[in-house]
């Protein structure tokens, strides 16, 4: 161990270990991650979003992942909470339907996926401790000192905390919030002897003709439930058993006949849920007992402070609902964002302001992401408590949006489109947000952050200490190879490189550009009262930011007679500028 590092992080699951290969392999930085535990070890969250292969391919942990035994390719899910028929998605299935090329991910036992991320971080040049936990960062004016728990330190001239959802070290100087108003405990084990979700059958199963493997989830009057294939290691042998969960709520353990802790009556009540029953009649579990954790949605209050070095990545920044299985593939984003603020930070290339902007949008954008991504969840949680109406579980997820909402939380859901897997779920394939229930929670938050004095008449001008420069940001939440949102166009070029991509992920690398392989330019709009303050930055091509810029600086408008000219990027960037007060807007009675 050395006594200074230039990076240190504290945790090694998968955002810590991919930050850690990331930094190794671009920079010449000397990287410390230090873990509690000793790998193997077991870990909840065991089905992945599709993000997950271009950011393992970027990290270059891809090809040893899948040269290993430890996983099953995953196309889609399998969604049933309509009593009438289940949703069912394929991932990226719009662009699916013009390439015929089918994205991937994956299944896997996340003992063996996690222990094979560490080593290769340590294959690359990252200095790992495991069995050593970290107990305190305490800032010094340029790092910090780590105090570990055998009583040795280390000083470090950048401290990332990924040690996940209970960050002691982050939570003693960084206070935790609710993300959504929903309280879960999930509890789980793993089954031999179980039957394939593709081979349900019924017509609306897609996945069965070609044998693609999805993840089952199944609403039930308590909860719902999740079945992941897993390969797993039992006496010696490889076996392909079955992660069957129950997520529900903590009071509703303690209702008589509902303790699903106990295993029996777990599986008395996993046997009752439509679809699931007909794959797990003769289930056997692995382990006597059920594993338990509460997937409280988390987030901090800062992911990324500059003065004190100090970042946080993967479920110790926040932590989502599991609900669509994202939560590794945010994770590995995240870290590659990391990864690009501290080498920025360090090369030399941009100046003191720029830098401190960058940790700016790293925070930012990263709640903004969180929080709108939160709000989707939830926007489906109300959906399927009208179908449930006598459920203690379900009717508490029918309350509306949440008006505790941050002020970023309303510029990034006017600068964020519903995300498109889904809104294709939610909406049944019509892929509409105007089919969303306008009473649920993210189109209730999506009209509460509307400007509410930006009517026709109102006169808008530029605020005095307005002012706009170049600058560099960066792109979040930067998934490298996916659908993005229905507002962000891409090029046909990129489109074409995205189908050969997911041809070979491996040998195709090249094909598409990773969104967060470096900082793009863009306009950074700010007040000149407070240079290093809040910023808004503006992407030339997409946002039509000059032409706006130049239109605003020819004085008082009335919002009526412009904004029929204003494209919806410039109609979304005009609404971000009055929310953070660089537009002043004059009510028609004043």
């Amino acid at each position: 161990m050395r006594e200074y590092y230039d990076v240190v992080i504290m945790g090694g699951g998968p955002a810590g270990s991919t930050l850690g290969a990331l930094l190794a392999q671009r920079t010449e930085l000397r990287v410390a991650l230090f873990d509690k535990e000793v790998f193997p070890r077991e870990h909840i969250g065991e089905s992945f979003a599709h993000p997950v292969v271009p950011a393992l391919q970027e990290s270059g942990a891809l090809a040893k992942v899948l040269a290993s035994a430890c996983w099953v390719k995953k196309f889609g899910g399998i969604y049933a909470w309509d009593p009438e028929r289940p949703s069912v998605a394929l991932f990226d299935k719009r662009p699916y339907e013009s390439d015929g090329v089918l994205r991937w991910t994956m299944h896997v036992d996340r003992a063996e996926f996690d222990h094979i991320l560490l080593d290769h971080a340590a294959d690359v040049g990252v200095d790992v401790f495991q069995g050593l936990a970290v107990d305190a960062y305490e800032p010094e004016s340029r790092g910090g000192l780590v105090r570990l728990a055998d009583g040795s330190q280390v000083r470090a001239g950048y401290f990332v905390d990924a040690s996940g959802r209970q960050s002691s070290v982050s939570a003693a100087r960084n206070k935790r919030g609710w993300l959504s108003q929903f309280k879960n405990v999930a509890i789980w084990q793993h089954f031999t002897n179980s039957g394939q979700t593709q081979n349900i059958e019924a017509d609306w199963n897609v996945f069965t003709a070609d044998n693609l493997s999805p993840i089952g989830c199944f609403a039930f009057r308590d909860g719902w439930c999740w079945y992941i294939p897993v390969p797993k290691v039992i006496d010696g042998k490889r076996v392909l058993t079955h992660s069957i969960g129950i997520v529900t709520n903590p009071a509703v353990l303690k209702e008589p006949g509902s303790d699903f802790t106990d295993q029996e009556t777990f599986l008395a009540a996993v046997r009752q849920v439509p679809y699931l029953k007909d794959l797990i009649g003769d289930a056997v579990p692995v382990a006597d007992g059920m594993l338990t954790a509460t997937n409280y949605s988390r987030v901090s209050e800062e992911f990324a402070h500059y003065d004190e070095r100090h970042l946080l990545v993967g479920d110790a920044a926040f932590f989502v609902d599991p609900l669509f299985s994202s939560g590794v593939a945010v994770a590995l984003t995240q870290a590659a964002a990391a990864a690009l603020l501290i080498q920025k930070t360090t090369d030399g290339s941009l100046g003191e302001t720029d830098r401190r902007h960058l940790w700016q949008d790293y925070n930012a954008k990263w709640h903004g992401t969180a929080e709108t991504f939160a709000l989707m969840i939830d926007q489906w949680y109300h959906a399927i408590a009208k179908n449930n109406p006598d459920s203690a579980y379900w009717s508490t997820r029918g309350t509306g949006a949440d008006l505790g909402i941050r002020e970023q939380t309303f510029d990034a859901l006017l600068n964020t489109a519903f995300q498109d897997g889904l809104l294709e779920v939610m909406t049944h394939g019509s892929r509409k947000v105007e089919d969303l229930d306008a009473a649920g929670p993210f189109l209730a938050a999506s009209a509460l952050a509307e400007p509410a004095d930006l009517t026709d008449d109102a006169v808008i001008s530029l605020a005095g200490t307005t002012a706009i420069r170049d600058s560099v940001t960066l792109l979040v939440p930067g998934f490298k190879a996916t659908n993005p949102p229905i507002n962000v166009q891409l090029p046909p070029a990129v489109l074409a490189g995205m189908t050969e991509y997911w041809r070979n992920p491996v040998t195709n690398h090249a094909s598409v550009p990773s969104p967060l392989r470096d900082t793009v330019p863009c306009r950074r709009i700010y007040s000149t009262d407070d240079p290093h303050g809040v910023t808004i930055d503006a992407d030339v091509r997409r946002d039509g930011v000059d032409e706006l810029w130049e239109l605003l600086g020819g004085g008082p408008l009335k919002y009526g007679e412009i904004a029929g000219r204003l494209t919806p990027a410039q109609t979304r960037l005009l609404k971000r500028m009055c929310v953070s007060g660089f537009l002043q807007v004059v009510p028609p009675a004043a």
